[in-house]
């Protein structure tokens, strides 16, 4: 299942703030949640746990279940590239993931709903499947009933927008729409995991 509580709270378990939200207070709190988090010791986790951590902040991170996890990692195995690099791909083109990645979203959890609420097209078509899988070409808009929206009117004047867009997507948000230029990298996607860690985990 996925992870449905206080967002702040995976960013202190995973030692990293995972959301841009979650700086600020990552600053104030850097240790793990609850009664004795001051007093747990990361250094002190064995072998198993620190791949079992890894794994859970990718899954974290993009908002996905186990068993969507496993499904991606089955893909991944299939691919001709490293396993590692291959899942971050595919997380990486998910259109949750890419309406972020856009600066559409505050953060994943936006980009989600927007989706799941029917405020996305691919290619003029209403998708509203959070793990579509956008392939190079395609291109992503915000349906133009939703473009008066608050949360739509802020992102295209770039409040939620990285500094730097990313090298795979060719963004326009004046226009609240973006297009996948070529399929996402590892090298050009900036997400705070060892991806080899996770190939460890899944590999025992």
């Amino acid at each position: 299942m996925r992870y449905t509580g206080p967002k702040v709270r995976l960013s202190r378990r995973a030692g990293v703030p995972l959301t841009r939200k979650a700086v600020r207070y990552f600053e104030q709190r850097p240790y793990p949640p609850g009664e004795h988090g001051r007093k747990t010791n990361r250094r002190a986790t064995g072998d198993y746990g620190v791949r079992l951590m890894e794994k859970q902040k990718l899954r974290w991170y993009y908002d996905i279940s186990e068993r969507q996890m496993r499904r991606y990692w089955t893909l991944a195995l299939r691919r001709p590239g490293r396993s590692g690099a291959e899942l971050v791909s595919l997380l990486e083109s998910r259109l949750a993931s890419l309406v972020l990645r856009s600066g559409l979203a505050a953060s994943i959890y936006a980009a989600r709903q927007y989706v799941t609420h029917g405020h996305i097209t691919v290619d003029g078509r209403k998708v509203d499947i959070p793990s579509y899988l956008v392939r190079p070409g395609q291109t992503v808009a915000v349906r133009a009933r939703s473009r008066s929206m608050q949360p739509f009117v802020a992102a295209a004047e770039g409040t939620y927008a990285d500094e730097v867009t990313a090298a795979y997507l060719d963004v326009d948000l004046s226009e609240l729409r973006f297009t996948l230029v070529s399929r996402p990298e590892r090298r050009q996607i900036s997400v705070p995991v060892d991806e080899q860690l996770v190939v460890e985990h899944y590999s025992r």
